[in-house]
């Protein structure tokens, strides 16, 4: 929700603590960035007309920081997820997930991923849906005794998607439902699926969009200003107590004179009047 403004440890929680946040789903980047990961080389400016040559060197610097990283995990003590997980802890923010999305990774580093994980005070790590990540990912949680949580985004849509082909794999694949996306992708009510898979839904994002046959179609909104159901999730969920967690995900643009933490704060107190 805010990549859009400074995102350290400390930028994270403090903006959980002024928005009433008690749990949350941490990015992978912001955990390693505080473990003090070896940096990659940066981006080419969007838009620009590299060389072949340019290209190229471009390619070995960031294959060397790859390098660099996948060595700085393999030798990393512990100690320092410790400490970042007391940080949170200490504050009353529960990480649940770390958005560590491994799936390119070796299997040493899928370890340390779920370990860290682990250590920071989380029960899961989660990666983009997928076959071939969900065979994988799904037996090193069941390894690790943790769970491997998978995003959609519009694959829904797509003919013949089934979200029970991807948790077949593992008893430890579980969802990270992403209900607006689902909601955007296929116009159906993300219920459907909440009530099917509730047992296998680890948490789910919450966005407003519109349906595909809007005008707009599958476009995200302010809260309150688009067609997803948001409060009849939160009600269902509230009413049979599922222990699904439930996170705000800041897709829509910020108005001017606004920032994501002040809409992040407006969609808070969205959810919480919908579940007085």
């Amino acid at each position: 929700s805010w990549r859009s403004m400074p995102s350290t440890a400390d930028d994270i929680l403090n903006y959980c603590l002024s928005g009433n946040i008690s749990s949350l789903e941490l990015m992978g980047n912001v955990a390693e960035e505080y473990a003090g990961i070896p940096a990659m080389p940066p981006r080419p400016t969007r838009g620009a007309n590299l060389t072949i040559s340019q290209q190229e060197e471009y390619q070995k610097a960031v294959d060397k920081a790859r390098e660099e990283q996948r060595k700085w995990r393999l030798s990393l003590p512990m100690g320092v997820y410790k400490k970042l997980g007391k940080k949170f802890k200490k504050a009353g923010i529960l990480v649940h997930t770390v958005k560590f999305a491994p799936s390119g990774w070796s299997d040493e580093e899928v370890d340390y991923a779920f370990t860290a994980a682990k250590v920071i005070g989380a029960k899961a790590i989660t990666n983009e849906i997928g076959h071939e990540d969900c065979k994988r990912l799904g037996k090193f949680a069941e390894k690790h005794n943790m769970y491997a949580v998978f995003h959609n985004h519009g694959q829904p849509g797509q003919q013949g998607f089934n979200f029970e082909d991807f948790l077949k794999y593992s008893p430890n694949n579980m969802l990270n439902f992403d209900a607006g996306h689902y909601f955007g992708a296929t116009g159906k009510h993300p219920n459907e699926i909440v009530e099917k898979l509730h047992d296998r839904i680890y948490s789910i994002h919450l966005k407003d969009k519109t349906r595909p046959d809007s005008e707009p179609a599958d476009s995200n909104r302010p809260w309150g200003e688009g067609e997803t159901p948001i409060a009849d999730i939160l009600k269902l969920i509230q009413k049979n107590k599922w222990p699904i967690y439930c996170d705000i995900e800041l897709e829509y643009n910020v108005p001017e004179g606004s920032d994501a933490q002040k809409e992040v704060a407006k969609c808070v107190q969205y959810c919480k009047n919908i579940l007085v």
